[in-house]
């Protein structure tokens, strides 16, 4: 039985070795490669099909949904620029989108001209539709389009705009923020010649779509420490990205440069919407700020008081300490002014005297004749 069982095993394993070698040069090439990428692909968290961010309710008891937009030229946002051309397995955020477009991996909807988006299926744009408008390169076979790493417009693409939806989700009694949509901006001009960059948002996806393909886009996670990285999908979930509010939800549906007339305006009122969203969520959890704020500079008053009287206390107990230790001197110091005014002061009252004597007998009616008794 085990010779059976040995000569089956060296039958399977020779016809896997004949099967291999009869493979062509480029087919085992390839193999090989895919072997490789999977044998140095991320493992863990970091390699996964499912998004890890919870998602949103929809009998959510409070939410505000906000419109940001993502500067690329920021370093907070630049994680999602670099590299412009992939290289070395890394490509950036609107390289590996379009190619999940391309691949019909995800769906695409048209950017309407309000900024709202839809996810309608009348509203449903296709990669090659996008790349004739904007007039990207590509060469097309039948139902196949092929386009080159190099004229993708990753470097044009300097903005995003998100959707963000912040709500409070009463079965876990918790606030939480998440990214709803993703809009890749495309930015156009001549700024050689000193032209302003016309913008041209492309396309919304949902983030409900694409979350599962962004757990595996890995992206540096800090210019000190390269070795760190993050997967897009954790860079959303977590918020670590920074973007300017350039639209609140609202009844009027307005923008914030409709009622904004300035840029100082325009800061001040982003300032207020932010925190209008974490005075919702201290009030919720019971922590008023308006109340923590009377408090807070009460506090501050008192223990301004309390180091004003312990200032004045060790003051007086410095004085005190000063009066004690010279009390000896300043008595023997009165002694001796006493003593010295004395005899200074004698002569003075002799002179008085005589003076006041010989004042007297011009007084005197008796003319300059003066009296003395003498007494027994």
């Amino acid at each position: 039985m085990k010779k059976i069982f040995v000569i089956i095993l060296l039958i399977s394993t020779f016809g896997q070795f004949t099967e291999i070698c009869a493979q062509p040069p480029r087919r085992r090439a390839e193999q090989q490669q895919k072997q490789e990428q999977q044998q140095n692909s991320p493992r863990g968290s970091s390699y996964r099909e499912f998004p890890t961010a919870q998602s949103m309710p929809t009998d959510a008891a409070w939410r505000r949904d906000l419109y940001r937009t993502l500067d690329l030229t920021k370093d907070a946002n630049a994680v999602l620029y670099y590299p412009t051309t992939p290289q070395d397995g890394r490509e950036n955020l609107f390289t590996y989108l379009f190619k999940l477009l391309l691949r019909k991996q995800i769906k695409a909807y048209d950017y309407k001209l309000d900024g709202n988006e839809d996810f309608s299926a009348k509203n449903e744009v296709t990669a090659k539709q996008l790349m004739d408008r904007y007039h990207i390169f590509y060469e097309s076979k039948g139902d196949k389009v092929r386009v080159n790493d190099a004229d993708l417009p990753s470097d044009e693409v300097k903005a995003y705009f998100i959707k963000e939806s912040t709500y409070y989700d009463q079965h876990t009694a918790t606030f939480r923020s998440q990214v709803t949509a993703i809009c890749p901006v495309l930015k156009r001009g001549d700024s050689d010649f000193g032209g302003e960059l016309a913008q041209y948002p492309m396309f919304w996806v949902k983030m409900q779509d694409v979350a599962p393909y962004l757990g595996k886009l890995m992206l540096m996670g800090s210019s000190l420490n390269n070795a760190a990285t993050m997967s897009a999908d954790d860079f959303f979930t977590m918020k670590c990205y920074k973007g300017d509010i350039y639209k609140a939800v609202n009844l009027q549906d307005k923008l914030l440069s409709n009622y904004c007339l300035d840029d100082s305006a325009m800061i001040k009122e982003q300032k207020r919407i932010e925190k209008q969203l974490t005075d919702v969520q201290e009030h919720v959890y019971g922590r008023d700020s308006a109340y923590y704020a009377q408090l807070r500079a009460d506090s501050l008053a008192q223990a301004e008081a309390d180091s004003i009287a312990a200032a004045g206390k060790a003051a007086r107990r410095s004085s005190a300490s000063r009066r004690t230790s010279s009390a000896p001197s300043r008595r023997t110091r009165s002694a001796s002014v006493s003593s010295s005014s004395s005899s200074t002061k004698a002569p003075k009252q002799k002179k008085q005297r005589t003076s006041s004597s010989a004042s007297k007998p011009k007084g005197s009616s008796g003319g300059g004749l003066s009296v003395r008794r003498q007494r027994h």
